[in-house]
């Protein structure tokens, strides 16, 4: 969907990754172009020091050669540095804004918004297009941030950081949360630090979060892959208009939901194989993913 448009919770457009957490806002105000594919959100500080900026672009440079688009905040410091990356690059990034469409906050970064839009991404909201960035907007912000994405990164943070509200978000909503280590006697190192200590996974390159969320790069690559056929044979009725792997999964989720393992086991399939019909039917609203890698038929 592209241009300007209103998308309403459970209408047509609106992000599958983003309907499926518990507090997805009702209504969510676009200007530009919303692909289905997959994001990963790059969030930390607006105070960055170099080693953070450069770690920033490294990785959003590396989701945009890999078709995967970032997902940020457009605030200043490491979101800016991450949406320019992508777009230098030559790939995509979503920005959520703390204020509507027509009041672009920070100010300095209006142009980056038209850029954005202008290479093929997006700027999302869930405020009126004349809403006025206000101090409560933009931790409510956060959630969104981290409900586009198959999981987020935290590059550089102190202890009250925002970047580690979105953390906290992402973490509710059952995606994976990432860290990028820092040097232990750096101030803004001490967010990533505590989430790592907490459990946090480490990221020093997208190969580290792509080793654990295969489906982050099928996702991006979804529009692009040949349709596969299997000799699986769903249950009646459960399959309508599916593809045999995909009224596999409906018929085993008929009696309640299972986790990736699970399905794993009944299947007897590969991961990457299971996590990409997995995606197919998400994305069609067949089946709800909920913390703890859980599936359930909607």
């Amino acid at each position: 969907m592209n241009g300007d448009a209103l998308l309403r919770l459970g209408g047509e457009g609106y992000p599958a990754l983003l309907a499926s957490v518990p507090d997805a806002p009702d209504e969510l105000h676009l200007r530009g172009t919303l692909k289905t594919c997959g994001a990963l959100a790059i969030v930390g500080s607006r105070r960055p020091t170099p080693y953070g900026r450069r770690m920033a672009r490294l990785l959003a440079g590396q989701c945009a050669r890999q078709g995967i688009v970032v997902v940020s905040g457009l605030a200043r410091g490491i979101d800016t540095e991450a949406h320019q990356a992508a777009l230098a690059a030559g790939g995509l990034t979503w920005a959520v804004l703390g204020s509507g469409l027509d009041r672009v906050y920070p100010q300095e970064n209006a142009k980056l918004a038209e850029a954005i839009v202008r290479g093929g991404g997006a700027l999302l909201s869930e405020l009126p297009p004349d809403a006025e960035p206000k101090p409560f907007h933009f931790p409510r912000r956060n959630r969104i941030v981290s409900g586009l994405s198959w999981g987020t990164v935290v590059v550089e943070g102190g202890p009250k950081s925002g970047a580690l509200i979105t953390a906290k978000a992402a973490l509710g909503q059952g995606r994976e949360v990432f860290a990028v280590p820092g040097p232990a006697d750096s101030p803004m190192s001490e967010g990533p630090l505590e989430l790592l200590r907490q459990g946090a996974l480490m990221a020093r390159d997208l190969d580290d979060v792509l080793s654990e969320i295969p489906a982050l790069v099928q996702d991006a690559n979804r529009g692009n892959e040949e349709l596969l056929s299997y000799n699986d044979t769903p249950s009646p009725g459960v399959g309508a208009g599916l593809g045999a792997e995909e009224g596999r999964i409906m018929a085993l989720l008929a009696g309640g939901s299972l986790s990736l393992e699970e399905l794993s086991e009944e299947t007897g399939w590969p991961t990457p194989r299971l996590l990409r019909s997995l995606t197919e039917l998400e994305g069609r609203g067949r089946i709800l993913s909920a913390p703890g890698q859980r599936y359930a038929r909607t």
